[in-house]
């Protein structure tokens, strides 16, 4: 070797870490031209490397080294053997004999590099041996060595490991309790996770070997965070993490073990915020990747029950920053939205029972605010106690400590997001006691964001409040401080969002109040009060209209370019939202503007999400960055490479809004649409759901939008689907193909839901050539009965038993999906008709099985309830499936919830009606499983008089179907008795041709009660009423009306119908 070529090479590694940026830029121009390209700089750099007296030298020529090694110029293949022969034996002694450990870390990435090339070509067969012989060494810094080069080498080699796993175990057996060095146990830890990626699913002898090292595993970990070394803790939490999502259940055996080390862990207040932050971040991947055992085995009671004391320490100032409390709460919505809410809300009940009877303040804030975090999981399970939960919150908004009337702030808006009939109910109860801790400088913020929270749901209510809130929201404009001026800006939106039109005398005042606000600068809460203020403008002109706004159109569209271009990803943001609402409000009158707004939305797709940190270039493919005191130090992958959320929220946004605002301005769009089109395809394969999700919508936005432009004809349900115009098949043939294959590889349950549900009201839209086109039929229904039996790829758990008692009961989110499937079933029935009825009979025992009575309200409404909208579909098509359906929907009949009973009552009247079947022999027994539900006293909640409408409706199918076969001199009273209908208007139809076909087969009989139909008939052709016949029947009404003039022309008149008689 030329030691003037060396000397250079030595010389000029060290002016690339001078501080002088022209140095470094010169010197590294030279080393690419003229050194990098060429295989004589290998062996000069491990030169180099071995004897260079300089640690950041020797660091970076270890660097340069292995990527050197590892280019695609084939450098290192091309040294003559014997060159790469001594390389590789001085390497091994040189890493022993280092004695900086930086440079031993980056020599152990040289040897990993070069045995990726000559492991596979068996060429450096003694590798392997000697790490083992160094990592049995009696020296621990021989040990670490070895074990950090075995690391590496796991890290580097993707394929070949395997057939090694036994001695790998049996060593790292031994070193993952080293007597001596915790440096040691660390790397074991490190590289036993990447072991577990070589182990495969069916190999039953590596998982039961693996799983008997998890203990010693987590022995290493504790060890990690009673020495408060945080770089150790989060290298083993990072191996955790990776064992919960690989496919091989090493885990499975470890579950309890593991959450009880997490919550101790968390507990502990010795250990730093950081690492307890991390024992609860580690807790919440388990509960989401392992529910299934987390749910078999009963945990989410302990989970709760030992999260919320973690809840009740302080939080820090600052609203962004994690802290373990915080953290507590996330795990707990976590648990919530996973496992069932059976599982997760009776045991919190009993805590929030306790810790609002307790005298310490911290344990009543812990209380609401867990009772808030998991409302969105369970929901459904809540609603029917809410009156019993009220009192908790109405307690915490009164309470004498400020952080439990915070806490019960936070519970109160997430009520609102999730029950929000029930909050709007109770706004006498609750408006008051918001608005006094508005005047609480300590609770003025969070009340401001509950009372925008519930003036979102509380519709016409808000008339009798509008004067007072109007005073007190625009006195806070104009004195709070910022934080609070954005919230009171968004409550003024919500105001606006519940009055309406009544809102239009506030406006001109208001704007004029938040119009300043628009053209804020700073950044922090300016910038954020600029974003508020903008999403409040859009709401604003939707609630007084297109009119009102028009005199500020113009100049806030300018406002809202100047945010699109300001480096701020939430003004983007809500210029985005604003440009949405706008084009509601205005229609196809926003065209002009969209030859700016729309450039902007896909400039937005196309941006960079990763925040590329300076000096990070060519480093992070070789494991190795240069440090800010110029010493090259391992990289951090997250360190020099995150995900930027503001701008994946934004592409969110962007997404979303791209499709409604095609839609609204129709063939104005039509030259975006291809640029598009590209962009929202794309955005399916995206690694963040929420953009899936929004591309999802807009694509079928798209769809619709095209199909609404080509002025189709009516479709007909049928297996022969009327043919699309040219460019709406285009778009067809362009959409779905991308559809379907996102679909079989979404993991994400709401991505896999919107697709559902996005393609049901498609396919109602444009009928069946949707799925007939291309015969995707068959993969639609195999796509959507795997959902059914819980298979498809968003409902899979690695760890769900085959030999478990099926799970009866299951999170809300995953009853959303089941709902959104069975709407699909119910598309492809009502758009195939009579076609659907062979594929239909594999969906029934599926659909059935969610009526078993263990399940939850939500599973049982939707079976029956999507049993109904299909027999619609399929009319004579459901024949050969009349039994089995009449069985499951008389005893559901008899269901304990208002709201099951009603879908039954429909099901069974329209099974009736379509069915072939002769059902006369069973019309005694559906009456007398009808009949209760005819007892609703005026004031009945709405599902138990939408149970009676439906009741009325299949007795009126019944006579329709076959008078003769029934009592009819019973029915009719019965059944004149419940009119009007107050609350399913739709019913009256088959009521009403009952009752004209009464009036044409038993006069005598009807005739008896025409003094009160004439008084219903009045009622429902009231023009001031919403229609409640539809034309067919109030034309025959009004036939009807004109017959019974001629015979009882007083009573006509007496009952107000004389202007109806022409």
């Amino acid at each position: 070797m030329d030691p003037a070529y060396v000397q250079n090479l030595h010389g000029l590694l060290e002016q690339t870490i001078a501080p002088d940026t022209a140095i470094i830029k010169n010197a590294t121009a030279t080393l690419n031209a003229q050194y990098y390209k060429s295989p004589e700089c290998i062996p000069a750099l491990f030169e180099i490397l071995a004897t260079s007296p300089a640690d950041p030298v020797r660091q970076l020529a270890a660097v340069e080294l292995r990527k050197r090694v590892a280019s695609s110029l084939n450098l290192w293949p091309a040294l003559a053997q014997d060159a790469r022969q001594a390389i590789k034996a001085r390497l091994l002694e040189n890493i022993l004999s280092e004695q900086n450990n930086l440079v031993r870390h980056s020599s152990a990435r040289v040897i990993s590099a070069i045995a990726k090339v000559e492991l596979p070509l068996n060429t450096w067969p003694e590798l392997l041996g000697y790490l083992h012989q160094a990592s049995s060494s009696p020296t621990a810094t021989h040990r670490e060595i070895g074990v950090y080069v075995l690391y590496a080498l796991l890290e580097t080699i993707v394929d070949g490991f395997e057939s090694h796993l036994p001695e790998l175990f049996a060593l790292f057996a031994r070193t993952i309790s080293d007597p001596e060095s915790l440096d040691v146990r660390v790397t074991t830890l490190k590289a036993l996770g990447k072991v577990a990626e070589y182990i495969d699913i069916d190999d039953k002898n590596d998982i039961k070997t693996f799983q008997g090292l998890i203990g010693p595993m987590v022995t290493v970990l504790a060890q990690a965070l009673e020495a408060g070394n945080e770089d150790y803790a989060k290298a083993g939490f990072d191996v955790l993490e990776t064992l919960l999502i690989i496919e091989a259940p090493l885990l499975a055996k470890t579950i309890p073990e593991l959450v009880d080390f997490f919550l101790t862990s968390a507990a502990n207040a010795n250990y730093d915020d950081a690492l307890r932050i991390m024992c609860l971040n580690c807790l919440l991947w388990t509960v989401k990747y392992k529910k299934s055992k987390i749910s078999s085995l009963g945990l989410a009671k302990p989970i709760l029950e030992r999260l919320l004391p973690i809840g009740a320490e302080e939080d820090p100032d600052d609203i962004d920053d994690d802290s373990p409390s915080r953290l507590s709460f996330r795990v707990l919505d976590t648990l919530a939205t996973s496992l069932p809410p059976s599982q997760v809300f009776p045991p919190l009940y009993e805590q929030l029972r306790g810790y609002m009877a307790s005298d310490q303040p911290a344990l009543r804030k812990s209380a609401m605010m867990a009772f808030g975090v998991t409302v969105e999981g369970c929901s459904e399970y809540i609603r029917p106690h809410m009156a019993d939960l009220w009192p908790f919150v109405e307690a915490g908004l009164q309470d004498q400590h400020a952080i439990v009337r915070k806490a019960a702030c936070i519970a109160l808006g997430c009520l609102c997001d999730m029950l929000d009939e029930e909050a709007a109910e109770r706004h006498a109860k609750l408006l008051p006691l918001v608005f006094n801790l508005m005047n609480d400088p300590a609770t003025q913020r969070p009340a401001c964001t509950a009372l925008d929270a519930l003036l979102e749901v509380l519709g016409d209510e808000i008339n009798q409040y509008l004067p007072m809130l109007m005073e007190r929201l625009v006195g806070l404009l104009s004195t709070a401080p910022l934080p609070v001026k954005a919230t009171v800006t968004g409550a003024i939106g919500s105001a606006a969002h519940a009055a309406k039109a009544q809102f239009t005398p506030y406006f001109p005042d208001t704007i004029a109040l938040i119009r300043p606000f628009l053209v804020l600068t700073n950044e922090g809460e300016e910038m954020d009060l600029r974003g508020v203020a903008m999403d409040t403008v859009g709401t604003l002109a939707e609630a007084v209209g297109r009119e009102a706004f028009r005199p500020y159109f113009q100049e806030i569209m300018q406002l809202a370019y100047q945010g699109m271009e300001i480096d701020s990803p939430r003004l983007r943001e809500c210029s985005f939202i604003f440009f949405t609402v706008m084009t509601r409000v205005f229609g196809e009158e926003f065209a002009p503007f969209l030859s700016t707004v729309v450039p902007g939305l896909l400039k937005s797709f196309r941006q960079a999400e990763h925040d590329d940190i300076d000096g990070a270039e060519g480093l992070f493919d070789a494991g190795e960055g240069e440090g800010a005191n110029g010493a090259i130090e391992d990289i951090d992958p997250d360190k020099y490479l995150s995900v930027n959320s503001a701008i994946a929220i934004e592409k969110e946004v962007a997404a979303d809004a791209i499709g409604e605002i095609f839609t609204n301005t129709k063939a104005h769009f039509l030259p975006y649409v291809e640029e598009s089109l590209g962009e929202l395809v794309n955005a399916l394969e995206h690694y963040y759901e929420g953009i899936r999700k929004s591309a999802v919508a807009s694509l079928f936005a798209f769809l619709t939008t095209f199909y609404e432009l080509s002025n189709p004809e009516p479709w007909s349900a049928g297996a022969v689907p009327n043919p699309y115009h040219e460019n709406v098949q285009k778009m067809v043939d362009t959409v779905m193909p991308a559809i379907y294959e996102a679909w079989v590889t979404e993991d994400d349950k709401q991505v896999v839901t919107a697709i559902c549900q996005e393609l049901s009201e498609a396919l109602n839209k444009m009928g069946p050539g949707l799925v007939l086109s291309g015969n995707k039929v068959e993969q639609l229904c195999t796509n959507a009965a795997e959902i059914l039996e819980g298979k498809s790829l968003c409902q899979l758990d690695p760890d769900h038993e085959e030999e478990d008692v099926e799970e009866a009961d299951a999170a809300e989110y995953e009853s959303v999906l089941i709902a959104a499937v069975c709407d699909l079933v119910g598309a492809l029935a009502t758009t195939l008709g009579p076609a659907f009825g062979q594929p239909f009979g594999a969906f029934l025992p599926l659909i059935t099985k969610y009526y078993r009575k263990n399940r939850s309200l939500s599973d049982r409404s939707t079976a029956i309830g999507s049993l109904g909208e299909i027999i619609v579909g399929l009319k004579g098509g459901v024949t050969p499936h009349t039994e089995p359906i009449l069985k499951l929907t008389t005893a559901a009949l008899a269901d304990e919830d208002a709201e099951v009973r009603s879908n039954a009552a429909f099901a069974t009247g329209v099974l009736v009606e379509h069915s072939e079947t002769n059902l006369s022999s069973h019309y005694v027994s559906i009456l007398q499983v009808l009949r209760p539900l005819f007892d609703a006293p005026a004031d009945a909640p709405s599902a138990v008089g939408n149970a009676r409408d439906n009741a009325a409706g299949a007795v009126a199918r019944l006579i329709l179907k076959d008078r003769a076969a029934l009592p009819i001199e019973q029915i009719v009273p019965a059944l004149v008795g419940v009119l009007p209908l107050r609350n399913d208007f739709l019913e009256n139809r088959p009521i009403f041709r009952a009752v004209f076909a009464l009036f044409r087969s038993d006069p005598a009989l009807i005739s008896q009660y025409v003094d009160q139909l004439l008084s219903i008939f009045a009622l429902v052709l009231d023009p001031a009423s919403p229609d409640q016949l539809g034309d067919e029947v109030r034309a025959e009404l009004l036939e009807l009306i004109r017959a019974l003039n001629a015979q009882v022309p007083a009573k006509v008149q007496g009952a107000g119908l004389t202007p109806y008689i022409a």
